[in-house]
Order: structure tokens, then sequence, then C-alpha cells
């Protein structure tokens, strides 16, 4: 049985998540503050944590960073109450996958799980181009699916694992266009469209860490009301 762990602090959102991930047939394993989350997600093996950001003992951006640090690649839901888009960009930057903000939508939150739970079970994005060896080059980037690493000029450079998986997606492309949906589909496992800014978040991350000028893209264009491509 798929087993996640809610780690929350409000006893009645914890209680009425948990039955509600119950209804879906899942195993889940609730603690109510920081410390007690952070023990639970390095000693049962969760295949999924939805977390808090505001906790006791152990605040949410501490737990993640550390379960990142120790190589603890468990999928991750933040539940945040701040909706302004540096706090989610943060929680992308410590490694959370996936975002919900409070007040939510129960049905939202539901697919969003099952998005990650399919994104975990199912072939690693890139597996193909990782069968093909050799690696990818635009600019001065290269990309290596077979090691999942990628260089800038030479230098490594840091991506998380979905920052990762989103621009192998572009990469993939060879220049089309992928749009929003199609890309949280691919890479996020969404099989419903939401409203998120969860791909332009990410986007905006790799042009942060890979693009010369961040505010105007040589290679991961917006192309407008369509989506997204890579110009080599």
């Amino acid at each position: 049985m798929t087993r996640v762990l809610l780690i929350e602090d409000n006893d009645n959102l914890a209680f009425g998540l948990s039955r509600s991930l119950e209804g879906e047939g899942y195993s889940v394993e609730i603690a109510t503050d920081g410390t007690r989350g952070l023990s639970l997600a390095r000693s049962s093996h969760p295949d999924l944590i939805v977390l808090d950001l505001m906790l006791p003992g152990v605040d949410g951006y501490t737990l993640l960073r550390t379960l990142r640090d120790e190589k603890i690649s468990t999928p991750v839901l933040i539940l945040t109450a701040r909706a302004e888009e540096a706090d989610k960009v943060f929680g992308f930057r410590l490694g959370a996958d996936d975002y919900v903000t409070k007040p939510f939508g129960l049905a939202e939150l539901l697919e969003r799980v099952k998005a990650l739970l399919r994104r975990t079970t199912a072939h690693p994005v890139g597996e193909g181009a990782a069968a093909n060896g050799g690696g990818e080059r635009f600019g001065d980037v290269t990309v290596d699916a077979a090691s999942r690493t990628v260089t800038r000029a030479g230098s490594p450079v840091a991506l998380t694992p979905k920052e990762f998986d989103l621009l192998l997606a572009l990469l993939r492309r060879r220049g089309a266009v992928a749009g929003r949906f199609e890309l949280l589909k691919e890479v996020w496992g969404h099989q419903t469209e939401v409203a998120t800014r969860t791909v332009d978040i990410h986007v905006a991350e790799l042009r942060r860490k890979l693009e010369d000028d961040p505010s105007s893209p040589k290679h991961i264009l917006t192309v407008w009301k369509a989506g997204y491509r890579l110009n080599r």
C-alpha cells in the first residue's frame, strides 16, 4: 500500500486530510510537529510527504532542507498559507516537488498527490535520452541525461530533480513549443489542468542558473500564449 506521511500541526486539518487520503487507498501517518515529522521521514520511508511549512519544533523549510541534504529524495508536496511567489520559489529551491496554497480544494490536493505518485512510479523523464548515450548541448550548457548532470562552461550546475526533468522535456522537443499543461502532465504527472505557476517558477529558476541574462533569455524562451521552447 502506498504510504503518505502528513506533517501538519492543525489537528482538525490533519484528521480531515488523513481520512480523505485513506479514502483514496493510501496508508497515512501523521506528525503534528517538525521534529517528529523529520524522524518519521527518515525512518518510515514514505512514498510521499505532505508538508506544512509553519510547524512547531522544526519548520517546514528546515525539514525539507535537511531531507535533501541527507539525500532523501522522497517527493514532497508543500502546504502553505503563504501566497507570495518568493516563498514558493524558496521551497522549490530547497527541493520541493509541488505546492498547494491554503485554503485549497480537497479535489485539487488529491490530484496533486496522485500526480506526484504517478511520476515516482512511472519511467523517469529522459530515460530514452539516457539510453541513447551522449550529452545534449545548447549555448555553453551540456546536459548528460545518463548521469543527470549539467555543466555550464565546464562548471557543474546544481539543478533540483524537477528542474532537471523539465530541462530534459524541453530538450527532447528539439525546439518545438511545449504548453504549460503538457509540461505539467509530463514532468509532474498531472492529468487535469489546475491553476498553478509551478512550471513558470521552474522555468525562471532554469533561466537564473543557465542563461547569461535571465531577464532576456537566449535559450529557454517563452512563446506568448502557447508555452515554452528551447532554442539551441
